[in-house]
């Protein structure tokens, strides 16, 4: 997604007000009374030892509404939802919208008790400019934080004082696409509870005539009846307005059925001509959709993922998937299949027809699948590519056939090359002009950008799902996206004299869709040189189109429907001009051309009011002291589902009425369990930390003993892996930015923990901590100070310091975020891990540290001076073996994060053979949740 995708605005407090957010400890949470039980599936927020509220309306949904209409296929959408805070306390309500792939959010309001914020779209800037104008004036200051994401969500929370009402807005714009033979208009339908008013309003005009036009079952029934459709031969509205009654999921629940896509589907009239030419207030639009056209044939190679990530669901719904699309292969299409864990196989080496006995072969070969091991995606890619290059340079290819590799992976490479620049650099040097590389990404762990560059350098695209959604059903309708060509190459010609600033939808034009849509500025002084005839080239025909250029009909038609977008074709071509040049810009041979391109997608942005990754959106009150900024982050990490919540508490006249106290994108989550580990640090654990240099503190023994682990960047290593408690930790390793004395250095840069019973897993790297609970996935950074709570698991953040991740009472794991000078020649953040031993594993448990949480029986004697007069040596007895041990010094950083305290500890050479079971290269896994597979 070009636009910026996903809105969390987290309000932050200024300091000049005073206002600190609480760091540890539940003391500092007292005095906040009980809290309700906020929606389904979200992060809790509770205290010890007070009573949660159940089945208490604090706030009160008033309305929820959605209007939406599309005028040749420019959808406009408007989401508004109205609340009361029916509570004595002030309460926190939120807005949480998702909004469909590929739509320009354009506009933000909210109205909270009186007071009015609207939004304004400047250059990011100025915009980051106003924000800290106003945090310098000791104004209030918010920040609006966006994160990449092709399933969109706009979010923000308010407090509410009691008796108070909220109202908030959003506006977005998107282009309706053909595919399959019709356009889909989904709307995304979550309020979070029972709305008094409940009302959906979709409203189609469409000038050509509607063919068809239907609404879609996704509510399992629940709705029968409930939608009303009026269709007339132009203009169509379907009406979605249950009663509170209708919304509940059971005549007795409190919880609302209300919870999915209301999708309406619809197709318009197409004459013999294939071509509608659209002109209206000095723009124009041209729909080009031939009916007749018999399909291309293809040359398909699926690369799939079966690595041990895959095993499971996943694998299963892929297979299934896979069957189906083998089976609607027709008889003139070429495929084969590649299969990759950390080695690749192939169906066939050769590219053959898809007859019934291939393709069925082909299905029990992909039904044998076991997902195992690693993810060596580089050499997949080229294989394929190889299987391709080879048929085409044999000549066994139809030069009017379209050739495309379809990868399908959940994860990021840990085997074979590992640098993703150069993967890229591999597949683009190797792969030929004729063919189109496509990735479908599953689930929370892949590098979805990744595999966006990878297909935009390649003349693909990208899609990613999520391990909550139907992965068969997801897989084959990205498949029918990519694999139904219409025409190849098209070009249309128009007059120069008349017509400006053209674009055309890239994607469609070459895959997908069943239609190419082209806008573009005409002149309407020259309006009679677009009477005559246009042509559109294809790859092997040549097509006349007649033109639709009535425009005072159309103007008469816009005019009497008061529902109808005038602007639409402006719209349009905006939509369509932004995304291709956002497109060229990421593709700019030179600093020169990416700046110009720069220069016309923010002039464009801020004429159109469109929020883009080159601007920001302000919000502001009337008054200009309350100020937020919607800015864009680099990251790209999953977000929030689209729901409202409510009844989370906040303290009495803290805070600004509009300010919600926590400043991190995430439920603020309960002070309960352990204490962050910098208050009372347990005397003894074991300890990762820099290079990285283990310290394993044996109780019985009252031993530190120590090792070193020299790996490559990349690798990722098993700390603890206990199968029969489903808890994970590991360790993914980076290096230093240049040798030192002839060595690299390593250093942790991510860790991973998993708590497979709770469904939880956290990731925490340099940059952020990550957190994703069954389908949802939230993200924190080191600037946040935060008490997380979800089932037994709390992650406790300390800004820029420390995270703390306890389970129960029984486990607790804490990181140290290590930074260095960003320009330093050499060293890299990094991160190191503390964990107390504990006797709550189970007697399963394993890995680098997991294994000593059974204490080994060690025998040390035989102390000697070494070869260093202040490191002597000794001799150590540990699982049957003899080692020689050298005393040294390590450091603890938890108290002292500047020097560290040394620790004394006996060191064990040869990355601590003998003293760990095996050999260091049997604790590498291949992915961040993975366990360890015991030989």
């Amino acid at each position: 997604m070009k636009a910026l995708t996903c809105f969390l605005l987290c309000f932050l407090l200024l300091e000049a007000r005073g206002f600190e957010i609480p760091t540890n400890g539940l003391s500092e949470f007292a005095g906040y009374g009980d809290f309700a039980e906020p929606a389904p599936g979200k992060l809790q927020l509770v205290l010890e030892n007070q009573r949660r509220q159940e089945d208490v309306d604090q706030v009160t949904l008033y309305s929820y509404k959605v209007q939406s209409t599309v005028t040749s296929r420019m959808a406009n959408t408007v989401v508004q939802t109205k609340m009361v805070n029916h509570s004595p306390e002030p309460q926190v309500a939120v807005f949480d919208v998702q909004v469909p792939k590929g739509a320009f959010i354009s506009n933000f309001s909210m109205s909270v008790d009186g007071t009015t914020f609207t939004s304004s779209i400047k250059e990011k800037t100025l915009g980051r400019a106003l924000y800290w104008q106003a945090r310098a004036k000791g104004k209030t200051a918010g920040l609006v934080r966006s994160r990449s994401l092709d399933m969109e969500n706009f979010k923000t929370d308010v407090n509410i004082a009691p008796g108070a009402k909220v109202q908030f807005e959003l506006q977005y714009q998107e282009a309706k696409w053909r595919n399959l033979g019709s356009y889909e208009h989904r709307l995304h339908l979550q309020p979070g509870r029972l709305a008094k008013h409940l009302e959906v309003d979709v409203r189609i005009v469409e000038p050509q005539g509607l063919r068809f036009l239907h609404v879609l079952d996704t509510f399992d029934g629940h709705f029968d009846g409930v939608p009303v459709v009026v269709k007339g031969q132009q203009k169509a509205h379907v009406a979605f307005k249950p009663t509170v009654a209708q919304q509940r999921k059971c005549p007795s629940c409190s919880e609302t059925a209300v919870d999915g896509e209301l999708v309406v589907v619809y197709d318009v009239n197409r004459e013999e001509k294939v071509g509608d030419l659209q002109l209206f207030n000095g723009y124009f639009v041209h729909f080009f959709a031939p009916e007749s056209m018999d399909p291309i044939p293809k040359n398909i190679l699926f690369v799939i993922d079966v690595s041990g990530s895959m095993w499971g669901i996943k694998m299963k719904q892929t297979v299934e998937a896979m069957k189906t699309i083998l089976d609607d292969l027709r008889a003139e299409d070429q495929f084969s299949v590649v299969d990759f864990n950390h080695n690749v196989r192939t169906w066939r080496n050769d590219l053959v027809s898809a007859t019934k006995t291939q393709v069925a072969d082909a299905k029990g070969y992909i039904e044998k699948i076991q997902p195992s091991g690693g993810t060596n995606i580089n050499e997949a890619l080229l294989r394929a590519i190889f299987i391709l290059n080879e048929a085409n340079n044999l000549g066994l290819l139809d030069p009017n056939a379209v050739s495309l590799i379809i990868l399908v992976s959940d994860g990021d490479p840990t085997v074979g090359e590992l640098q993703l620049s150069k993967i890229q650099k591999n597949v683009k040097q190797n792969i030929q002009d004729n063919v189109s590389l496509f990735s479908l990404g599953i689930g929370f762990d892949v590098d979805y950008d990744f595999l966006k560059r990878l297909s935009r350098d390649n003349r693909g695209m990208a899609q990613r799902i999520y391990g909550n959604q139907d992965t068969a059903s997801q897989l084959k309708k990205f498949y029918n996206q990519v694999s139904t060509p219409l025409l190849r190459n098209v070009q249309f010609n128009y007059p120069q004299a008349s017509v400006t600033d053209v674009t055309q939808n890239n994607f469609p034009n070459y895959f997908g869709g069943s239609e190419i849509v082209v806008a573009g500025k005409f002149n309407p002084e020259k309006l009679e040189q677009l009477q005559g005839i246009i042509t559109a080239t294809s790859a092997n025909t040549e097509l006349v189109l007649e033109t639709l250029a009535e425009m005072d009909g159309l103007e008469a038609f816009l005019s009497k429907d008061k529902h109808a977008d005038p602007d639409f074709t402006k719209k349009l071509w905006a939509y369509l001009t932004i995304n291709q040049l956002l497109d060229e810009r990421s593709r700019a041979p030179t600093a020169a051309v990416k700046k110009k391109i720069t220069k016309s997608i923010l002039q464009m942005s801020l004429e159109h009011h469109i929020v883009t990754p080159l601007t920001a959106m302000v919000i502001e009150n009337e008054a200009g002291d309350e100020r937020m900024l919607a800015d864009a982050p680099p990251q790209d990490h999953a977000c929030c589902s689209g729901t409202l919540n409510y009844g989370r508490k906040v303290a009495p006249n803290s805070l600004p009425s509009w300010v919600h106290p926590s400043p991190t994108p995430m439920v603020p989550l309960p002070a309960v369990g352990p204490a962050v580990i910098e208050s009372t640090p347990p005397p003894h654990v074991m300890t990762v930390e820099n290079d990285p240099h283990f310290i394993i503190y044996l109780p019985k023994s009252q031993q530190n003993i120590c090792f070193n682990i020299d790996s490559e960047p990349g690798k990722i290593l098993n700390l603890v892996s206990d199968p029969e408690s489903g808890i994970v930790v590991n360790g993914q390793l980076i290096g230093a930015k240049e040798l030192k004395n002839g060595k690299l250095s390593t250093y942790f840069g991510k860790l991973g923990f998993y708590f497979q019973r709770e469904d939880m897993k956290i990731e925490v790297s340099t940059e952020t901590i990550s957190l994703s609970w069954g389908s949802r996935v939230s993200v924190l950074s080191w600037a946040d100070s935060a008490h997380l709570l979800n089932q037994r698991v709390l992650i406790s953040v300390k800004k820029g310091k420390v995270v703390t991740v306890a389970l129960g009472e029984e486990l607790s794991f804490s990181v140290l975020l290590h930074r260095v000078w960003k320009k330093h020649p050499v060293n890299v953040d990094f991160l190191g891990v503390y964990i107390p031993p504990t006797n709550r594993f189970s007697p399963r448990v394993h890995g680098l540290i997991g294994q000593f949480m059974h204490e080994p029986g060690i025998r040390i004697f035989n102390e000697r001076p070494g070869k260093d007069p202040e490191k002597p040596e000794a001799s150590m007895e540990v699982k049957g073996q003899k080692l020689v041990v050298t005393r040294g010094l390590q450091k603890d950083y938890r108290i002292d994060r500047m020097f560290g305290r040394d620790v004394p500890c006996w060191f064990v050479h040869n990355s601590g053979k003998g003293f760990i079971d095996g050999h260091f290269k049997d604790y590498l896994v291949p992915l961040l949740y993975s366990f360890l597979k015991r030989p």
